[in-house]
């Protein structure tokens, strides 16, 4: 009579086709990392023709003052002055640049400035997807928004979207908004000299104001019209004129 023999057992599944909570981890967090990659592209993509309805920023201020001035306009309706003095004051090499002005980066390492670096780029894609703050975080998230922002939109578009979440006084957002709160008028009928004001603001809403610029700053803003002038002989405005 034969003897019976005992089943074998089942082999434990172990190895690369097993279940592990790390390997699944892992899946989790590269599945929530090209997720968020994705939606962040669709997100910039989307500025390009659609108007931005607000910013973290704006929503922010309209929390603590309880209302703030803002209303869109598009750039061919605002004086072709304005943009030239915005970028005269704020990156006079923007046709220039692809997001990052190397030049004016190494200038300011070496003199040590809190400031001056940061293109007209850089400066949409923190007020219009990010925070304001100084955390590594942030500023790696600008640095690879940034030529994104670059390769697909235009270079008037991008103007025209820092012209109208730019902040120009406390609650103040925006070229229309900023044209009617200090001289009553459109953004399509700024003087070179106003415009030159208005963009002499812009580094610090809080603390300098278009209506009553002290010594230093009429100084800065004679600097700014010059400026001006000069980019639209130059060439350096072809990008972003008509």
């Amino acid at each position: 009579m034969a003897r019976k023999t005992k089943p074998a057992r089942a082999k434990r599944t172990t190895g690369a086709k097993g279940f592990t909570p790390l390997r699944t981890l892992r899946r989790w967090l590269l599945r929530g990392v090209l997720g968020f990659i994705l939606l962040m592209l669709l997100w910039v993509l989307s500025y390009r023709v659609i108007n931005p309805p607000t910013t973290i920023y704006i929503q922010s201020e309209k929390r603590y003052l309880g209302e703030v001035e803002r209303k869109w306009v598009d750039a061919d309706d605002v004086t072709p002055v304005m943009l030239r003095a915005v970028v005269a004051a704020e990156d006079a090499n923007f046709c220039l640049h692809m997001g990052f002005d190397l030049e004016a980066i190494k200038t300011a390492i070496d003199s040590g400035a809190n400031r001056g670096a940061s293109t007209i780029t850089q400066q949409v894609v923190k007020n219009a997807f990010l925070w304001h703050g100084r955390s590594w975080g942030r500023k790696a998230l600008e640095a690879l928004i940034t030529p994104v922002v670059e390769l697909t939109w235009p270079k008037r578009r991008i103007l025209e979207v820092y012209l109208n979440i730019a902040e120009f006084d406390e609650g103040v957002f925006g070229i229309h908004a900023a044209s009617w709160h200090y001289f009553g008028i459109g953004p399509e009928s700024l003087s070179s000299a106003q415009a030159a004001r208005l963009a002499m603001v812009l580094p610090a809403p809080k603390s300098r104001s278009a209506e009553a610029p002290t010594p230093a700053q009429r100084r800065r803003i004679a600097v700014i019209e010059d400026g001006a002038q000069l980019i639209a002989n130059d060439g350096r405005a072809a990008c972003f004129e008509d």
